[in-house]
């Protein structure tokens, strides 16, 4: 195989690749931002978590946005999504004293292996 010099390295990221990744993950972050917001809002009820609610709502939706123009939106979504269920459930169990028995956590483990699939498998 001869590799073109003044062209890319195989199975390389480029810098726009890696940073829509990077965005993906902070924007999944945010998602666990939101969803606690929302539980705290009581309904939309108390000002504070309703607005860090809608303010990282919208945050992570334009991360979302940005990413899928580099990341297929069946992966970028999937991961999106799998990183704010899992950063949910983990402030859930370490922060609001949801359960952490074996089952659920193993659930989580099988959610994050998918996450890392997607990815790997991109």
């Amino acid at each position: 195989m001869v590799l073109d010099p003044s062209g890319p390295v195989p199975g390389a990221c480029d810098r726009g690749d890696v940073m829509a990744w990077l965005v993906l993950v902070v924007s999944g972050l945010l998602e666990t931002a939101w969803a606690v917001a929302l539980d705290r809002s009581a309904g939309f009820s108390r000002p504070l978590p309703t607005a860090v609610f809608a303010v990282t709502l919208v945050l992570s939706m334009a991360g979302l946005a940005y990413a899928l123009r580099e990341i297929p939106v069946g992966t970028g979504y999937a991961v999106w999504v799998g990183i704010g269920a899992v950063g949910t459930a983990a402030v859930g169990i370490l922060a609001l004293g949801e359960s952490a028995n074996l089952p659920r956590l193993a659930s989580l483990l099988l959610v994050v292996a998918g996450v890392v699939g997607l990815k790997v498998f991109h």
